[in-house]
């Protein structure tokens, strides 16, 4: 950060830097305002630096995976009172970027503060992002070091094609995901959901053995 800051900070035009950082920054706000209030339950969209991103539906396949993913979770987390589980729709709002992740689960420590009402949600303690070609830049690429930077402890990127788990972790007092594991066979094994463990084959049940994907 102070070297990216160093060439501002020792200019004589900085004044003029941060007043039109400042202008950018008002407007986006603005358009931020904006996006939140025209939300609809029907439109997955996102709001990512300062640009509102909207999703073309999924694929076959990808909706297959998810639904397993949510299924999986949301009955271990239920049977166990763990928190909640939530798919698609929950509008994970951060400092500067709104994201409508596949998958997220909170702790019951932060989901017992959630309200009836509440539509905008603070960082998760696990994220799932089911890759499409759409949004792999995305996910690999702000989402990864956003989730990070807000404390999300554990995030699984899964592919749907290649039938894998990519599953990383943030360690203690960083702000950078570490690789944990690549799994495309064997058990996957959350770190943030108590006594989550689930064969890698089952995420990609189709209930039909003629399901090839969309």
């Amino acid at each position: 950060m102070e070297a990216i800051l160093e060439p501002i900070i020792r200019s004589p035009r900085m004044p003029e830097y941060l007043r039109l950082l400042n202008e950018l920054a008002e407007d986006e706000a603005r358009r931020r305002r904006e996006f939140v209030e025209s939300l609809t339950p029907e439109q997955k969209a996102e709001f990512i630096d300062g640009e509102v991103i909207l999703h073309s539906p999924a694929r076959r396949r990808h909706l297959n995976v998810t639904g397993n993913i949510f299924s999986l979770l949301r009955q271990h987390v239920g049977t166990n009172r763990l928190g909640e589980v939530f798919v698609e729709k929950c509008l994970v709002s951060l400092s500067r970027n709104d994201y409508e992740p596949d998958i997220v689960f909170f702790r019951r420590e932060t989901a017992a503060k959630f309200t009836e009402d509440q539509m905008r949600f603070p960082a998760p303690d696990l994220v799932v992002e089911v890759l499409s070609k759409s949004t792999e830049a995305f996910d690999r690429g702000v989402k990864f070091e956003d989730y990070a930077h807000h404390g999300v402890r554990e995030y699984w990127i899964v592919d749907a094609d290649a039938k894998s788990v990519e599953q990383y972790v943030l360690p203690e007092g960083e702000r950078r995901f570490t690789l944990h594991e690549r799994l495309a066979h064997s058990t996957l094994r959350s770190h943030v959901v108590e006594g989550f463990e689930v064969p890698i084959a089952d995420l990609f049940e189709t209930g039909d053995a003629g399901e090839d994907g969309g």
